[in-house]
């Protein structure tokens, strides 16, 4: 089997779990270019995932295009189009430049043409499903020219693609509307427990609603969605404020969306994730417990 030489644009926590797949699939030749690399902050997390995950750090988005003709984007919402901008003076024909990022349709079809000037091809990657566990196969939806020779190189290699059109906006499109339901649900759970729990009422609520919505356990629901919101409430609060951007260009007033937003954002204030670790809290409970000493602290 002849195995791509891959290249990271941005090595973060999506950047990490897929390359360590792609490693596992028996691809060797596994590079990434994280401009954050030898920041305080973040630096030391990067250097150590690259190592757990045999992934090759180098110096610059140059020496990054030199090393590997299939290149990920996995960085930030607000950093997509620099990135592919930063990287698009280094491409070839020969290069194929796939977007992972959680960005709008529209702004995906901007990353496009930035690629498609340089005559390398572009495809957008719309993640359908958490990148942990599942790693590099969590489903994709792929749009664009080049989403046939994308899905021809790696599918042997384990990932899992659904070629849903050739011109590119409807994967973004499915993945930024979904977030509506998905990342509005979590943040009515945890508007809800955190409520109810104080008059010691959530598992009547539960109750109440297994009756209205029978075959769902929404206690169970409540710990996975309210772990969610604690791990990446950050990022999905950004997320939902380009959701939210995206319907105002469409003339539909973001009203829940940017409700969403805000509790996501409001979660990722207190700073608790390091508490729980990289799996994250087992229940809402100890979220709530977590919080309360937040308050008490900040009071």
């Amino acid at each position: 089997m002849n195995e791509p030489a891959i290249g990271f644009v941005g090595f973060g926590e999506a950047g990490f779990h897929i390359a360590k797949g792609l490693r596992a699939a028996g691809i060797t030749r596994i590079s990434a270019f994280d401009i954050n690399r030898d920041t305080p902050k973040l630096g030391e997390t990067i250097r150590r995932r690259a190592e757990q995950a045999e992934v090759r750090l180098l110096d610059c988005t140059g020496e990054l295009t030199a090393a590997a003709e299939v290149l990920f984007s996995t960085v930030t919402c607000a950093c997509a189009k620099d990135a592919a901008e930063q990287t698009a003076p280094f491409l070839q024909p020969h290069h194929t430049y796939a977007d992972l990022n959680s960005v709008s349709p529209a702004l995906k079809q901007e990353i496009e043409r930035a690629i498609d000037s340089t005559g390398a091809g572009f495809v957008e990657a719309a993640v359908m499903s958490p990148v942990s566990p599942h790693g590099h196969r969590a489903p994709m939806l792929l749009g664009g020219k080049a989403a046939a020779r994308f899905a021809e190189r790696m599918t042997p290699f384990g990932m899992s693609h659904e070629i849903i059109s050739d011109k590119v906006g409807s994967a973004a499109a499915t993945k930024m509307f979904r977030s509506i339901i998905v990342k509005g649900l979590e943040a009515l759970m945890f508007e809800s427990v955190l409520a109810a729990s104080s008059y010691g009422a959530d598992e009547r609520v539960f109750q109440s609603l297994a009756e209205s919505f029978p075959g769902i356990d929404w206690k169970r629901l409540a710990d996975y969605m309210v772990g969610r919101v604690v791990l990446h409430g950050e990022r999905r609060a950004r997320e939902m404020e380009e959701v939210a951007e995206t319907l105002r260009s469409l003339g539909i007033e973001p009203i829940m969306s940017e409700a969403a937003a805000r509790r996501q954002g409001w979660c990722a204030q207190f700073g608790i994730a390091s508490q729980f670790g990289p799996a994250g809290p087992k229940t809402y409970r100890e979220v709530l417990e977590a919080l309360a000493v937040q308050a008490t602290k900040r009071r």
